[in-house]
């Protein structure tokens, strides 16, 4: 994720971290750069340009072949893995299935986040004396602990028992390094983003430069949300209250729900009123298949694998010039089935037998295919980049890590899906859409959720979290006591102390 206008001090980081790229091994990279680190951060520029290659991993949501979004969702039960076969990226697939293991899990996932909390621990251990204003050095120094608590919610919760590191490692200590306890983890997460809260703006001072930057409502948003799954339901409600306000309405922050839920997936609608934490993609980085994946690309990869293969229209057809992907994540039955009548289905679900079926429009069956495809990120040819690099590594649709209706079903969860406030937001979710008001519930929220979030990488954590995943997902393989968590990546347990989890 590059900041709105930042894309050139980003390449001078690329540079500097060099060394943690993500092609090597964390615990495995011989901090070379050191040397060069400590003369660096000495003004304000050169501390931003750190400060953007902190943020620049939370692409890893929707970047690279190896994306969390794609990931999570063949693991749940409303996606398959798909694409061009059962060889078409082993990890995604292993995953779908419940064969995965500590070799066939993609290192990335594992190495990518500690990528991202090296970059934070010398940012922050620098940022002290680097001569600028000390305003902006505590915004700075806020975001880098946010971010830092971001990417380790990412990993506790998909590996659970992780090294917790505070400060920047050297050689000699990457052998040594124990694995905290998940609790222990959880509570760097709450301090991190509490004294983060406590620093930063309400508001952007300005949208147009400084998108993509967190605020006091990101942050509390992801405050309330990890509380949540750490069962503190009262922390998560009250902090999740500020940040939704009066369900419907318009909170303190300015999160408001869109009018149009088909406007939440129109590329063009960046940094909406519904958005609170959204992860960034330009057409501009001119990605290209040499380096795709490596943290140098900035498109959005979810885009062209999920898009329908071979896909056709005749000429003059009233069906979407959809650009022909690669078909992974195609929809279940089941979720078809849920969504089947829902307002939302058309804005989610791109139905290829209903357009073959009607003559305007036609694909390639592949493997896992049920002519199902999520539509949330189908591309168009007129969202197809025009400047350099493979065109299909280069679209911009932005994607939300966290966004208003989510947080709305977040606190109607945490508020023990009962009351009057826990009614009432989920009645604003639905009445957004046009449907009408159904008795709050634990699993009338839970079903919201699969409607209103399919596609985005919730359901997993969903289903696992509330201890739901064992029944959903036993015809998928799920042995529970094991699948709960993933193994670690192999290459990070070798000659260190690291422990693989259990079963694995």
């Amino acid at each position: 994720m590059k900041l709105k206008n930042i894309k050139n001090l980003g390449i001078a980081v690329g540079v500097l971290f060099t060394v943690s790229s993500c092609s090597e091994e964390f615990l495995h990279v011989e901090p070379k750069g050191l040397e060069l680190v400590g003369n660096y951060y000495k003004n304000e520029d050169q501390a931003y340009s750190g400060l953007v290659a902190v943020y620049d991993v939370m692409g890893k949501q929707s970047r690279g072949f190896e994306n969390m979004i794609c990931m999570l969702n063949a693991g749940s039960d409303d996606f398959f893995a798909a694409g061009g076969g059962a060889g078409d990226g082993a990890g995604i697939h292993a995953f779908d299935n419940y064969t995965l293991d500590q070799i066939n899990i993609p290192e990335s996932f594992w190495s990518d986040f500690y990528q991202g909390i090296s970059r934070a621990n010398i940012l922050l251990e620098r940022l002290p004396e680097t001569s600028m204003d000390a305003d902006k050095k505590a915004r700075f120094t806020a975001e880098t602990k946010a971010l830092r608590a971001y990417y380790y919610f990412e990993l506790v919760r998909t590996f659970k028992n992780i090294p917790l590191i505070l400060h920047s490692i050297s050689p000699s200590e990457t052998y040594n390094i124990v694995q905290a306890l998940p609790n222990e983890v959880y509570a760097q997460i709450e301090k991190d983003l509490i004294e983060a809260k406590a620093v930063l703006p309400n508001k952007l001072l300005s949208v147009d430069t400084e998108a993509g930057r967190l605020t006091k409502g990101s942050v509390q948003a992801l405050l309330g949300k990890v509380y949540l799954y750490e069962g503190k339901n009262s922390l998560a409600a009250a902090e999740l209250a500020e940040v939704n306000g009066t369900p419907g309405g318009t909170s303190v922050y300015g999160y408001k729900l869109l009018s149009k839920f088909a406007d939440l997936w129109k590329i063009s609608n960046k940094f909406n009123s519904e958005a609170i934490i959204e992860i960034t993609h330009t057409d501009k980085s001119n990605a290209d298949w040499g380096f795709w994946g490596s943290g140098a690309d900035e498109g959005n990869s979810v885009n062209i694998m999920v898009g329908p293969r071979g896909y056709t229209r005749p000429t003059n057809s009233p069906a979407p010039d959809y650009v022909s992907g690669w078909s992974f994540n195609t929809v279940t039955p089941a979720l078809y089935n849920v969504l089947k009548g829902d307002p939302r289905f058309d804005a989610t679900i791109l139905d290829m037998k209903a357009l073959k079926a009607d003559g305007t429009a036609d694909w390639a069956p592949n493997y896992q295919d049920t002519g199902y495809f999520l539509k949330k990120f189908a591309p168009l040819n007129s969202d197809t980049s025009t400047g350099g690099g493979a065109t299909a590594l280069n679209y911009k649709q932005d994607v939300y890590a966290i966004r208003l209706a989510d947080t709305y079903l977040m606190e109607a969860e945490a508020l023990g899906g009962t009351g009057a406030r826990a009614q009432a937001l989920l009645d604003a979710v639905r009445a957004r859409v046009g449907l009408a008001s159904v008795p709050v519930s634990k699993d009338a929220i839970m079903l919201e959720r699969r409607k209103e979030l399919a596609g985005e990488g919730h359901r997993w954590f969903d289903l696992v979290r509330t201890g739901a995943a064992p029944a959903a997902l036993a015809s998928k393989g799920f042995v529970p006591g094991k699948n709960e968590i993933w193994p670690i990546p192999y290459n990070n347990i070798p000659n260190t102390k690291i422990v693989q989890n259990p079963n694995y």
